[in-house]
């Protein structure tokens, strides 16, 4: 669990500016420091979620966090799109999503 949270926190320091054409990756970048902390969590907790969707589910039901899961099933969305349908996101919107990213991973942080 402290393997993927100290990755996590690397990725997102090896993070450069973000412009139109990065931004798509970095948002990739931030979803997935995202995963590996709530996984760090989930595995502290005893939990063992592999997928994405129960990984919300984690933090709507465990962590009772409503709010965060709302934001991470849009960014859940968006991600799959990119990744499954290759639908990649305009500058404003992956901005967007990554200070979506960022609000969530500093919220989970701080606890």
């Amino acid at each position: 669990a402290e393997s993927l949270a100290d990755t996590a926190k690397e990725r997102i320091i090896l993070i450069k500016e973000i412009n139109e054409k990065n931004c798509n990756f970095i948002f990739e970048d931030y979803y997935t420091s995202l995963i590996e902390l709530l996984q760090a969590m989930a595995f502290k907790k005893g939990f063992n979620i592999l997928n994405h969707l129960c990984l919300g589910y984690y933090l709507r039901d465990v962590l009772k966090r409503e709010d965060l899961y709302i934001l991470f099933d849009d960014l859940r969305y968006k991600r799959n799109s990119l990744t499954y349908y290759g639908n990649r996101m305009d500058y404003e919107t992956a901005k967007q999503a990554i200070e979506k990213c960022k609000k969530i991973i500093k919220e989970l942080a701080s606890k």
